[in-house]
């Protein structure tokens, strides 16, 4: 028997440590791993290097800024490059997701690079009678934004297959609403994910730091306070109690965040949390200009110690990027912090900062950087055995590692969308330099090897 390909010679992070296999694939599928080298069309010569799981990123706003037949592309692109063979993307749709999701789901079909599966924001109340209809579609995770109401409840919508205007809508994010959608949602035995900051704190705060003539990216932090965080994971899971309800706290950043999460875990709430690479790295104290802006905002550097406290001790379940496909002349759009635009990408980046900042330094092993950034998030949203893990049956989404390699970060370099990254010029150790997506080699050395198209709907099954 011939099998497709054998990975030769690399470490192998498994869920129980390491281990100096090969790895047989056939058809998709890892179907062994083995110390011999069976008969095979493709040899991946990969001495010195190690498998990882393909990285699940949970956390990517793409669609928003162009349209999803172009954004499909260039940001898969960008995770393919970057060792992500999962993107999971927060979709915003205007109106009905009965009207409007297939014509995202078809388009996305012809476009991707790597796999996708999707979580479905709900941001108007006739959308939460259509949660039932998203889950049919293979959608079983559902977002809501405490951040949108009142002054602070305009956000961008996601695009329509072929437009090229913005699509901006009010949101008013109210209690009563957020508990019709987590009780809908525990109804339907789905995870609902959290933007936890109290939009009238956060519009109060924006207002003062306004009147005071305040700016920078500490203003910033200041005017969208740790306590914004608190009273909304407080709320929330208060609510999430009464009904049974998986929450899953996305993009925690702050020692308050993580403390109050402790607290409600102890009240007996079911939560998951995610952070980011930026709440690692980056500190209002150490960032010049605007391009770090981001909600909830960079913290102070003390609280960066208390995030990678968090991850050190197993306490983090997943690591996103929070990835924002835009673009320098939308970010820098005003002339002060207020005027500029929030988010930025992060995905292409999200690997290599954590094997050169974690793993290169000794804050976290290779198999904490796998469990976060591929095993926990496939259990926690259904995909587990399928992807999450180097195993017999997996499918062979596989990422190679050169620990050694050297470079420095450039906007060019990951070559998507947007034209800039807020780690421009960073010298990093440690890098993806093959991504494999279902045994077949999509990316290699920031090159794009497949064909639009390769990359496949994840339809989620019930949790």
């Amino acid at each position: 028997m011939t099998v497709d390909a054998v990975i030769t010679g690399s470490h192998v992070i498994l869920q129980n440590g390491m281990v100096d296999k090969n790895i047989v694939i056939d058809e998709g599928k890892i179907v062994g791993l083995t110390n011999d080298i069976p008969q095979c069309d493709l040899k991946i010569k990969a001495d010195g290097l190690v498998s990882l799981p393909g990285i699940i990123d949970p956390h990517i706003h793409y669609g928003v800024y162009s349209p999803i037949d172009e954004a499909a592309t260039t940001e898969s692109k960008v995770a393919a490059i970057g060792g992500v063979t999962t993107m999971m993307r927060m979709l915003r749709l205007s109106g009905s997701y009965r009207k409007n999701l297939d014509p995202q789901l078809a388009a996305s079909s012809k476009a991707h690079y790597v796999d996708y599966s999707i979580h479905a924001s709900i941001l108007h109340k006739n959308q939460i009678d259509e949660m039932e209809f998203c889950k049919s579609k293979g959608i079983t995770s559902f977002k809501i934004y405490m951040n949108l109401g009142e002054e602070v409840g305009h956000v961008y919508m996601d695009m329509q297959p072929g437009e090229k205007s913005l699509r901006e809508e009010k949101v008013e994010m109210t209690t009563d609403m957020i508990e019709k959608i987590v009780e809908k949602a525990t109804s339907l035995n789905c995870t609902v994910l959290v933007h936890a900051e109290d939009y009238q704190m956060c519009s109060c705060g924006i207002k003062t730091a306004k009147e005071k003539k305040m700016d920078g990216l500490a203003a910033w932090s200041q005017s969208r306070s740790t306590e914004s965080e608190v009273k909304s994971i407080a709320t929330v899971s208060k609510i999430a109690r009464k009904y049974g309800c998986n929450l899953y706290f996305v993009h925690i950043g702050s020692n308050a965040a993580i403390g109050a999460i402790s607290g409600e875990k102890k009240n007996g709430t079911k939560i998951n949390v995610e952070t980011c690479p930026h709440y690692l790295t980056l500190s209002y104290e150490s960032q010049k200009g605007y391009l770090a802006k981001v909600m909830p905002p960079i913290r102070s550097s003390k609280d960066v110690e208390s995030v990678w406290h968090e991850v050190q001790s197993g306490r983090m379940d997943t690591i996103g990027t929070d990835h924002v496909a835009n673009r320098l002349n939308l970010k820098l759009g005003g002339e002060n912090v207020w005027g500029a635009l929030a988010g930025f990408p992060g995905m292409g980046t999200m690997l290599p900062i954590l094997l050169s900042e974690g793993v290169n330094k000794g804050k976290i092993n290779l198999r904490q950087l796998s469990n976060m950034t591929s095993l926990n998030t496939a259990q926690i949203f259904g995909m587990y055995p399928k992807k999450g893990t180097i195993q017999k049956g997996s499918d062979a989404d596989i990422v190679l590692v050169d620990l050694k390699k050297e470079g420095k970060v450039s906007a060019e370099t990951i070559n998507g969308f947007s034209d800039y990254t807020v780690y421009e010029g960073w010298n990093l150790k440690g890098w993806p330099v093959k991504t494999i997506v279902r045994g077949t080699i999509v990316a290699e050395d920031f090159k794009i090897l497949a064909k639009p198209g390769h990359g496949k709907f994840v339809s989620r099954p019930q949790n």
